[in-house]
């Protein structure tokens, strides 16, 4: 099936997009990312939805209530536990592979796979350093907009880990973390977009569904997660059409993920300003 023409190609953020397929691979095209959100990202916003309507009818304020990200899987048994956490993780890495399949399969010039959107090793230093940059940057906005929203009501206790005290508890947060952002940023910047402008759409309404796709899935944490995180993804998509590629997110998102989850469990109960269920 060839989906793509690659004598007319189009310029877009994450390399280069061949112009509009036919009819008739316009709609695989458009199956394929509803399958693809509905395996993953998609799914997850339909079920934040719904916990937050069931926390908003439940008796008592949003922040009496709890969001919790990384619990145990199995109290009191350790290595199971730790033997689920592993599974949960690498489960969820799943849809990513499926995405480096579909982009595999494109025929065209200009590179196929994750490269076209930039998930490489291409350029490390520069990945690395625009990551932490960004990172710092929406990590300290981040921390003050929950906690406005929180003492406002807007939005859950959000306990980013409630695991054990055993030898792998940093080790699966930082796991965690990595997972969260590769998953994120390869399906609703890199892929998403990709698909949606061989699909013709304009980049408003691109960045518009990508960023309220993210805010979607953060539903659950309340209405602060959810307009933090719509924030979050303008400012992602907006630098992923800059640059090209998805790794310096991927690398953002997982410092942000790293130190709220690792500076929670050392600093839940022992600051008065952290909220804690």
């Amino acid at each position: 099936m060839r989906l793509l023409n690659p004598e007319s190609p189009v310029w877009a953020g994450g390399g280069r997009v061949p112009a509009l397929p036919g009819e008739n691979d316009r709609r695989m095209l458009s199956r394929e990312l509803l399958l693809v959100l509905a395996l993953s990202l998609g799914a997850s916003g339909i079920a934040a939805v719904i916990r937050f309507v069931g926390a908003l009818t439940r008796p008592g304020g949003l922040a009496d209530q709890a969001a919790t990200l990384n619990g145990s899987r199995a109290p009191g048994r350790p290595w199971l536990d730790l033997v689920w956490q592993v599974f949960a993780i690498s489960t969820a890495l799943v849809p990513v592979l499926l995405v480096a399949h579909l982009l595999l399969r494109e025929p065209g010039p200009g590179g196929t796979g994750m490269r076209v959107i930039g998930f490489d090793l291409r350029r490390p230093r520069f990945d690395l350093a625009w990551g932490a940059v960004v990172a710092a940057g929406i990590g300290g906005s981040g921390i003050l907009l929950y906690l406005g929203a929180h003492a406002a009501g807007a939005n859950l206790t959000v306990v980013p880990e409630s695991l054990p005290e055993v030898w792998w508890k940093f080790p699966v947060l930082i796991a965690s973390a990595l997972q969260n952002s590769i998953v994120e940023e390869v399906i609703v910047v890199g892929y998403l977009l990709r698909r949606l402008d061989q699909l013709g759409w304009s980049a408003p309404a691109a960045l518009l569904t990508s960023s309220l796709l993210r805010g979607s899935y953060h539903l659950y944490q309340g209405i602060g997660g959810f307009i933090g995180n719509v924030a979050m993804g303008v400012i992602f998509v907006w630098l992923y059409r800059r640059w090209g590629r998805v790794m310096p997110l991927v690398v953002a998102h997982a410092l942000i993920d790293i130190v709220a989850f690792i500076g929670y469990a050392l600093l839940a109960g022992h600051v008065s300003w952290l909220p804690t269920a």
